[in-house]
């Protein structure tokens, strides 16, 4: 049969799923006033969970929120507690922030006989301590903690020190798991290839660079970034013909398997689970590092992805050697797919999947683990939704994008959802049957690292921004545990020779171009089409513009030998009007600086989806407005 009408049943799937979705956002709009009292609502969400937290839980790691008691899940250090401090500081709290910040640096130590995993300690602990460091340290964040002496960034340095014995292996892939006190365990450090204990994930190899490369940049310690880079190497060599990479790979040989006896020599590629977040930082390390080398890596794996495993506007399973059809089944971790398009700036495919990953969530109040797409059900084995953050994610991606009030929409849905369903006695409980809405006594710390940080910043952002996020000093990188990484100078140089802020990068002779739209306040108002947030960004997935990439500014070109403590934290060294430096000829293709928060990005003048006061610069105008719909935007 002919691939592209054995997917045609997957239309009328998403034209039957999406129609209440689509007939009710335009029928249905949240007001101002209503976009307020939601974002009210879900504060009072976050600190009826964080409260039943610290009361009946802590300090063990998460809440069991019908019995009210806690239990020890990753490590039994105050998981919890250390995932939401950047949205205590998010949502303006100071006081139990700096309660929190204090006490976590009188208290959490690592040297524990714990075995945990090099993943989920990583994007959890390591992430929420560095996120909060950087708030905690810096006075222009308004969260500056008074008698706060970097407690946070030595622990995060020691942990991340207890972790690098996993990267320890013949590919560069690290372990799963390390024992906090005594590394590795020594039956997996001599075990044999395709042993179980072996094998991991690819996206728990490959998350890694975030949280591990701010860490070399504060510390000035290179070893961190180093060897979450190779482990990236490790998987992206391994990859098939067609640039697909497997879910499961062993870390001793560098065979892709799957991670059950059942299913072992299948070699499935998907966007979901146990690989989501291996494109996802890609694009992000490249955003926030400025390594041109993720850039590319990003492009062939997303170009791969588009071409083998999206059948619009669903994404489904292949061989990753053949591309052969595996499985047809939506999972509720490819929601996140449509907020990283967002990012990368394809727009459109974004909003057709988001639509139809929303529609599984109207069928039934929550998105199951897994839904078949051949069946229209329910995927057996797969009925919990563990109170997961992907969709709210691309929700407020999208309105952020778009500015479309659907997603406000949608976001009053899911608000509802929560409440009606998964509120419980002491915070917000697992769904564990979406079609019978079945309660589980157990409450993960994404909860209230991402989930509920998504709708706030959602409804806040709609209500009117006044957050740090939005109207902070600085430009921010989300990592896939929703914790706020800044593009400050400090962070986002490549090498400290490489040049400062807005600078070029004379070891690259890639050709840049720089994109800048300045919105008023007015403008930022209104329900239109056009981008709504900021910072410089890349045309990143037009094929013919594959070689080209972007600095934050193309307005000062030069070398620096070090960074001042203007450049560190951020200090503007340019007035926002774009005066050039002296002994700098002007330049009519130069881009003009701009409000921090105006937005920057690269559309097809054409797009419905783009602003049409973009200001273009450099010799390829002509060109890029021909290319397509592809704009891009940072996370701030």
């Amino acid at each position: 049969m002919d691939c592209a009408q054995s997917w045609v049943p997957f239309f009328f799937l998403f034209l039957l799923l999406s129609h209440n979705f689509l007939c009710k956002s335009h029928a249905e709009g949240v007001t101002p006033l209503e976009a307020k009292q939601l974002r009210d609502e879900v504060r009072g969400m976050f600190y009826h969970a964080f409260d039943g937290y610290m009361d009946h839980a802590f300090p063990r790691d998460e809440l069991r929120p019908l019995s009210c008691e806690g239990e020890d899940t990753l490590g039994g250090y105050a998981l919890t507690l250390i995932d939401s401090l950047d949205t205590l500081a998010l949502l303006g709290d100071r006081e139990r922030f700096t309660s929190s910040v204090e006490w976590i640096s009188k208290n959490l130590r690592f040297d524990i006989n714990k075995t945990v995993s090099v993943f989920e300690t990583s994007i959890r602990i390591l992430g929420g301590l560095l996120s909060a460091h950087l708030i905690a340290s810096d006075y222009a964040t308004g969260m500056r903690v008074p008698a706060y002496d970097d407690e946070l960034l030595n622990l995060a340095k020691d942990l991340a020190q207890r972790l690098l014995p996993a990267f320890d292996t013949p590919t560069g892939i690290p372990f799963g798991s390390v024992n906090l006190l005594h590394g590795v365990d020594e039956s997996e450090s001599k075990a044999k290839p395709l042993k179980f204990f072996t094998i991991t994930s690819t996206a728990g190899g490959g998350t890694l660079t975030l949280e591990f490369g701010v860490l070399s940049r504060l510390t000035n310690d290179p070893i961190f970034e180093q060897v979450t880079k190779n482990a990236v190497h490790g998987i992206w060599a391994r990859r098939s013909r067609i640039n697909l990479v497997g879910a499961h790979i062993d870390v001793f040989s560098g065979e892709w398997t799957q991670k059950t006896k059942v299913s072992v020599g299948l070699q499935d590629a998907g966007i979901g689970t146990s690989i989501d977040s291996f494109y996802e930082y890609l694009l992000k390390a490249y955003l926030l590092f400025g390594d041109d080398e993720y850039l590319f890596i990003f492009q062939e794996a997303y170009g791969a992805a588009m071409h083998y495993l999206f059948n619009d506007p669903w994404y489904v399973e292949v061989n990753m050697n053949s591309a052969a059809l595996v499985w047809p089944l939506f999972n509720s971790l490819q929601a996140f797919w449509p907020g990283l398009q967002v990012l990368a700036g394809d727009i459109d495919p974004a909003i057709r999947t988001h639509t139809a990953f929303f529609s599984v969530w109207k069928r039934y109040g929550f998105t199951p683990e897994g839904f078949n797409l051949a069946t229209l059900s329910v995927q057996h084995g797969q009925k919990s939704y563990p109170l997961r953050p992907e969709l709210m994610e691309s929700t407020y991606w999208l309105y952020k994008a778009t500015r479309d009030p659907r997603y406000l929409d949608a976001g009053r849905d899911m608000v509802a959802s929560l409440q009606y369903g998964a509120r419980c006695a002491c915070g917000y409980c697992h769904i564990s049957d979406v079609e019978f809405h079945k309660q589980e006594d157990h409450m993960e710390s994404f909860f209230l690292a991402e989930t509920v940080k998504y709708l706030w910043l959602l409804f806040d952002l709609a209500a009117g921004p006044d957050n740090l996020v939005e109207n902070g000093p600085y430009k921010y990188i989300f990592s896939t545990e929703g914790h706020l990484f800044p593009a400050t100078p400090q962070i986002s140089l490549v090498r400290e020779h490489c040049s400062y802020v807005g600078a070029y990068c004379r070891s690259s002779n890639l050709t840049r171009e720089s994109y800048t739209l300045d919105i008023s306040k007015d403008d930022q108002e209104t329900n239109g089409s056009g981008f709504h947030t900021s910072l410089a960004a890349t045309r990143i997935l037009s094929r013919s513009s594959f070689q080209k990439s972007t600095s934050v500014s193309g307005l000062i070109k030069g070398l620096c030998p070090g960074l001042t403590h203007e450049q560190k934290y951020g200090i503007p060294y340019m007035t926002s009007t774009g005066t050039m430096p002296e002994n700098e000829p002007p330049n009519q293709g130069a881009a003009t600086m701009v409000e921090s928060h105006s937005v920057v990005v690269l559309p097809d003048s054409t797009s419905k989806h783009s602003p049409t006061d973009v200001q273009k610069t450099g010799d390829d105008e002509q060109e890029s407005g021909q290319e397509g719909s592809e704009g891009s935007l940072l996370k701030e």
